[in-house]
């Protein structure tokens, strides 16, 4: 079963084979005459996360016969790991990538191990930059220098990683191309932050196979910038939708 990282928030219409892959993975999940259940993560501060989350099931829920289980994640309340017990798939919407982070980190062994055992994973945004072994998670700024827009900050001036949920080996930006972010991927492995990043475009998903492998298929109308510091430089490549 698949890890999908999308490079963008929800957007069925723009975008619906993300969630046509997902929701036919988690049919073969559960099996075919079962009802899935899906994890929903979904992170908000002051806002009815139950509205949140619409965005992200109502487009599973007309793609199959499901059950979603919320999983709210709020400042100072992270999620409970036994919320993902039992379930067939796992979703991690987008919004602040920090807040994100901070919610799924006391989850991550047990959302590793459900992956690594064959449940998939959609992540959007920040569901796909929290995703990997080495999480980035917001800044502008490397060595004092702006590498992105202050505005995709998401609050923090210094570019920042942290250990993520480790299902895949490498570090993950969004929005790469539209927001300016390719940079700031650029500049962390330039800067050896990261060894390996990979920026994903709007429209487009990376979707690897397996926890931990390294290969990788882009879907989508986008690109993915493959970033790699080799020898001393650093060389970046453009992948294409297959």
């Amino acid at each position: 079963m698949s890890i999908f990282l999308a490079g963008a928030g929800p957007d069925p219409e723009a975008f619906p084979g993300v969630f046509d892959a997902f929701a036919d993975e988690v049919r073969q999940r559960a099996g075919q005459d079962q009802a899935s259940r899906i994890a929903m993560a979904v992170f908000g501060a002051g806002v009815n996360l139950q509205d949140v989350a619409a965005a992200y099931t109502e487009p599973l829920q007309s793609r199959m016969e499901c059950g979603i289980v919320i999983v709210p994640l709020v400042p100072g309340k992270p999620a409970d790991p036994a919320a993902f017990d039992g379930v067939d798939g796992v979703v991690v919407g987008g919004g602040l990538t920090p807040g994100y982070w901070e919610g799924l980190h006391p989850a991550a062994t047990a959302i590793s191990k459900l992956v690594t055992g064959g449940v998939p994973y959609l992540g959007f945004s920040a569901g796909a930059m929290v995703a990997p072994a080495l999480a980035l998670i917001g800044g502008y700024q490397i060595n004092g220098m702006e590498v992105c827009g202050e505005e995709c900050s998401e609050g923090l001036d210094s570019v920042a990683l942290r250990k993520g949920l480790g299902l895949v080996p490498f570090t993950v930006d969004v929005h790469a191309a539209q927001a300016g972010t390719l940079s700031r991927a650029v500049g962390a492995v330039a800067a050896g932050l990261a060894e390996w990043a990979v920026a994903i475009d709007e429209d487009t998903a990376v979707v690897v196979e397996s926890a931990g492998d390294e290969g990788y298929k882009v879907m989508g109308t986008g690109n993915c910038w493959d970033i790699r510091g080799t020898g001393g430089a650093t060389e970046v490549s453009v992948r294409t939708g297959d």
